[in-house]
Formats: structure tokens, C-alpha cells, sequence
């Protein structure tokens, strides 16, 4: 789950992504020979299971376990996991769904990492005084996936850099910013709904609407919002860290504007430089960015900064699974819903000098192995009923969603079935089952009519539907749903809810173990909980399998607006 990253981490800009390019492989083949005889043993050991609950014991207990290393995407122990959820869908009965009747779909990414030797950022201020700024005390620059990139421009500070086509807020009006290096802050104006805000806030979206602006370089700036979850020195320590972005059948990297080829994040220290003789001081304008009540306004700055930046790469293959249960109308099968889950996690640590005995898998069981394992034995619910649902369902086990939703978004642009027949996408990220939960947040859900579904799924078993706890998060644009979204697919991503001491959970497991060697199958996961998640996914997967009509936008939702038809 991609709490800690921007929602387009998979650019090379400002990646929090960390991996090491050397464990990255390319993924065996998808055949049922590629798997060991251990695999198979697995699979048939957690078949052979007479109760959900030991079923996703485990699956979990197994891709959770140290010999995974952590699931990275591109690396050998994602890999033996992908051939194991194979293994599993195809001893269920599934349809194999991937490319070439195999059980994957191969996702290409590239792997870069920044070339720090090559990063340079100054400032030249009217008058002709230069100044070298200071690599990773003041800037971190970073690029697309390409060898060296250079610009030199004027700058503006343009608020956000957002533009809100359903409403008239506009941080680029009267702004000319062709062929300017524009300076934004993060975030999203305090005035937009949480959902909407974090659309707007991913550095992506800021990056393509500085493109379509005509900028030619971006420079993002810490609100005192967003220093509380990125201090410097944290993203500091991601400055040599890989990035990946996926690459698409003409070869080309998936960025957000391939015109824009450098960008930069500027430490508090940095952006006091940068602003030194500009009409509003950075401290001032950080006062008014804080106060709801003020509007930021867009002005140039008397400076011209020149960025430098470079990256090496490798491309790798890292592999989706997608099993199948065709639907059994003879018109709506053509009409799909998919159920997806990331597979992969964050892999490993480096060593400690100091503690060479100290654990370093980040084995990932709950985010997101325990995903995995439940919509796996919602598939063998389908399978069991003896009944074919009318529309065809699709079960995707996903790769990269941690470095960036790579895998869900490859999907979603070349699905290895009929496109235009996605009517629904049903998101399972990190349900943290350590607790009987009594109700569930389907974040999402009030924006099309799936929101009644899951609230009659949720209801038929005595769950409560409850609102988003975190509104301040956005994170129905934090997970792999929101691939499907940006294609116009009506999708909810499904998590536990906060009754029953659910936020005293959320709170202790991010503040211990999210995305840490703690996240292993020593915590107190409740299998049964477990079971009662898969058997609430199954009742609204079918639910919108058996509907009469596909799901729809809610009319005049922003997102239905600006993404579906």
C-alpha cells in the first residue's frame, strides 16, 4: 500500500521506491513446468486445507515466508511467488488469463537510478551573481529514466500548479509559463475534498499540467503539511534509491510528459536561496500556503536556475498473474470484473555494519500477502458455488504496486481481456485482520453505484459500511484501483474499518511494522477475520456479476467526469 510514495512514483522524479538494481531479474516463464517440485507441494498443501481460515494461513504463511526475500518486483523471490499464486489459481480450476495461455502477463519496467555525480542545481540572480547550490542538502534532482538532461530557465512560483477543469480554480491563469522552470508547492488547495485534492496533489498531474503549460522544468516545495510525513532527511535517504516505471510495446518509458525532462525538490534551506530578492519571501509564502484562508498567488521570480541530472537504467520483466472464471451469459460474459491484489512487497534492507544478525526481509504478510491470500479463496468460493457468475470474473494478483501501481496500470492499459468489458475493479491493499472487524471502508464507493453493492454485501454479514477515517490521506488515489479509474473503470479499494479498536490497529501497525522486517507472520493476524474479509469480496464480486446493469458514475462525480466516457 502506497501510503509513503506520491501516487505517480513511477516517474523517475522524487521515487521513494528502494531497491537494489542487482537483485532485479527477469521473471521465468508462466508455465506449470517452471515451478519447483517445493512450489507444487505448497499449493497442494494449502489446497488440500478443509477451512478458509488455514487456507490463508497459509498462502500467507508462504509468501510471507524469508525465502521470498521480500517479494521485490523484477526479483527472484517476487518471481516464486507469482509461480505459487499460479499454482494455486490453476488448482482451483481457474482459467489460465494471461499472455500466450500462460497464467502472466510479463509487465516491463525499467529500473534508474539517479547519477548523483552528475547532479548540479544554481542559481544565476539579476545583477549576474551565480550560486551553487549544495546536492542533497539544498536539491535532489532527478529525471526521466535517461542518461543526462539539462536546462537552464527563468522561474515562477505558480501556488500548487494546479488546474481544476470541473471548477474555476486555476493556479496557471495569466501565467505565461513556456519554456519556464516552474516552482510548486505540494500538496492541493485545503478547499478541494480529500479525494480530489490527492488526484491533484501526485506529482505527475502537477508535471503533465506544467507540460501542458509549456513549462520546461519543475521544482517542488515542502508545505508544513507534508514535512510532517516527508522530513528532508527522509527523502534524502531515497536520493540514490531505484525507481521503475513500466515500458510500453513502442519501447517508450511511461512518464508523465516526455517533454519535461529534469526536475527538482528543493529543502526548506534550498527554496530560502531560490526566493532570496523575489517580491514575497519562502517563509512568508509558506505562512500564507498554511492558512486555509489565504490563496496563494502565482508571480516570477528574478532568478534563473540551471539543472543537471542524469540516471543509469536496466529494463527487467516482472510478471502480473491473471486467472479467469468466464461468466455464463451468453451476452454479459463478454463484460468483466476484476479483483485485484498486489503481490509484490518492498523486499530487504542493506546489512546493518553494526548488526550483522539484525532481520532485513520486510516480508510484507499484510501488505500485501494477506491481500493475495483472500482474494484467492474468494476465487475458490466462485469455484465451489458450482455456479458460473453471469459476467466473467477476473482474479489479478499485480506486481510494482510499490513503485508506483506499475503492474495494475500496465493492466489496465493492455488488459489481457476486451478493455471496453472492464465494468468494475474491486481492490484488495494491506486489510489488516488483527482484530474481529465489525465494519469496512470502501474507499470509493459513494462515486458510482458499486457503493450500494458492497454496502448490501457488507450488511448481509452485519458489517457496517463506514466512512473514510483518514480523509486527510486521499486514499482512494493511493492504490492500485486507481489505475482502472484513470481508464474510466468504476473501481473501490476494500480495507478493515475502525470499530472494534480498528484505529488503535491502523495506528500501532503503521508505526511499527508498515513496510519493516516487522511485517511477518509473528503478528497476531486473525485468520478468521481473514476468512470473513474473502467471504465480503466474494458477496460483492458476485453482487456486480449478477447486476443487470454494469456499474455506473454517480453523475456530476469528478472522478466519473473526468475519466469515464
Amino acid at each position: 500500500m502506497t501510503l509513503e510514495k506520491l501516487t505517480r512514483a513511477r516517474t523517475a522524479l522524487l521515487s521513494a521506491a528502494c531497491i537494489a538494481a542487482a537483485a532485479c531479474a527477469t521473471a521465468p516463464v508462466a508455465t506449470k513446468s517452471a515451478r519447483d517440485p517445493a512450489t507444487d507441494a505448497a499449493v497442494a498443501a494449502s489446497a488440500a486445507e478443509t477451512t478458509a481460515a488455514a487456507r490463508i494461513k497459509a498462502d500467507v504463511a508462504w509468501l510471507a515466508d524469508d525465502a521470498r526475500e521480500g517479494r521485490e518486483a523484477g526479483s527472484k523471490g517476487y518471481a516464486a511467488a507469482a509461480q505459487y499464486v499460479a499454482g494455486r489459481f490453476e488448482a482451483l480450476g481457474l482459467k489460465a488469463g494471461g499472455e500466450n495461455g500462460s497464467w502472466f502477463q510479463q509487465v516491463p519496467l525499467r529500473a534508474s537510478r539517479r547519477n548523483l555525480d552528475l547532479s548540479h542545481m544554481s542559481i544565476t540572480r539579476k545583477g549576474g551573481e551565480s550560486v551553487d547550490l549544495v546536492n542533497l542538502e539544498d536539491y535532489i534532482v532527478s529525471t526521466s529514466p535517461i542518461e543526462k538532461a539539462e536546462i537552464s530557465a527563468p522561474v515562477v512560483f505558480v501556488g500548487y500548479g494546479v488546474t481544476d477543469p470541473s471548477t474555476d480554480y486555476d493556479d496557471y491563469a495569466g501565467v505565461d509559463a513556456k519554456g519556464k522552470i516552474v516552482a510548486v508547492f505540494s500538496g492541493g488547495p485545503a478547499s478541494m475534498d480529500s479525494e480530489k485534492r490527492a488526484h491533484f496533489a501526485s506529482t505527475g498531474n502537477k508535471t503533465q499540467n506544467a507540460a501542458a503549460h509549456g513549462a520546461a522544468g519543475i521544482i517542488l516545495l515542502a508545505t508544513e503539511e507534508s514535512e510532517k510525513r516527508y522530513s528532508w532527511d527522509r527523502i534524502k535517504r531515497f536520493a540514490t534509491s531505484v525507481s521503475m516505471t513500466w515500458v510500453g510495446p513502442d519501447g517508450e518509458p511511461e512518464v508523465p510528459a516526455k517533454s519535461m525532462k529534469v526536475g527538482g525538490f528543493m529543502s526548506n534551506e534550498g527554496a530560502a536561496k531560490l526566493f532570496e530578492g523575489a517580491k514575497v519571501s519562502y517563509e512568508e509564502l509558506r505562512k500564507t500556503e498554511a492558512d486555509p484562508k489565504k490563496k496563494l498567488t502565482a508571480f516570477d521570480l528574478p532568478v534563473n536556475v540551471r539543472m543537471v541530472g542524469g540516471a543509469t537504467f536496466q529494463d527487467v520483466m516482472s510478471p502480473n498473474v491473471v486467472g479467469i472464471i468466464e461468466g455464463a451469459d451468453p451476452t454479459l460474459k463478454a463484460e468483466t470484473v476484476v479483483l485485484s491484489a498486489h503481490l509484490d512487497a518492498v523486499g530487504m534492507d542493506e546489512p546493518k555494519e553494526d548488526d550483522k544478525n539484525a532481520d532485513v526481509i520486510k516480508n510484507g504478510a499484510l501488505d500485501n500477502a494477506i491481500g493475495v491470500a483472500t482474494m484467492i479463496e474468494a476465487a475458490r468460493t466462485f469455484k465451489e458455488s458450482g455456479v458460473a457468475p453471469p459476467r466473467t470474473i477476473v482474479f489479478l494478483a499485480v506486481t510494482a504496486e510499490e513503485k508506483g501501481l506499475l503492474g495494475a496500470d500496465y493492466f489496465a492499459h493492455f488488459p489481457t481481456v476486451a478493455k471496453e468489458g472492464i465494468v468494475a475493479n474491486v481492490n484488495l491493499d494491506m486489510p489488516l485482520v488483527l482484530y474481529d472487524f465489525v465494519d469496512v471502508v470502501a474507499f470509493g464507493a459513494e462515486r458510482s453505484t458499486l457503493g450500494e453493492m458492497v454496502g448490501d454485501a457488507a450488511n448481509s454479514m452485519g458489517l457496517a459500511l463506514s466512512p473514510d477515517p483518514m480523509p486527510e490521506q486521499g486514499l482512494f488515489t493511493r492504490s492500485d484501483h486507481y489505475r482502472f479509474v484513470e481508464q474510466g473503470v468504476p473501481s473501490v479499494f476494500l480495507v478493515v474499518g475502525f470499530g472494534n479498536g480498528g484505529d488503535k490497529v491502523f495506528a500501532d501497525f503503521l508505526a511499527t511494522n508498515y513496510h519493516k522486517p516487522g511485517d511477518d507472520i509473528s503478528q497476531p493476524i486473525n485468520y478468521d477475520a481473514a476468512a470473513k474479509f474473502a467471504d465480503l469480496n466474494y458477496r460483492i464480486a458476485k453482487a456486480v456479476a449478477e447486476s443487470s446493469e454494469r456499474p455506473r458514475w454517480k453523475e456530476g462525480d469528478f472522478f466519473g467526469d473526468l475519466f469515464g466516457e
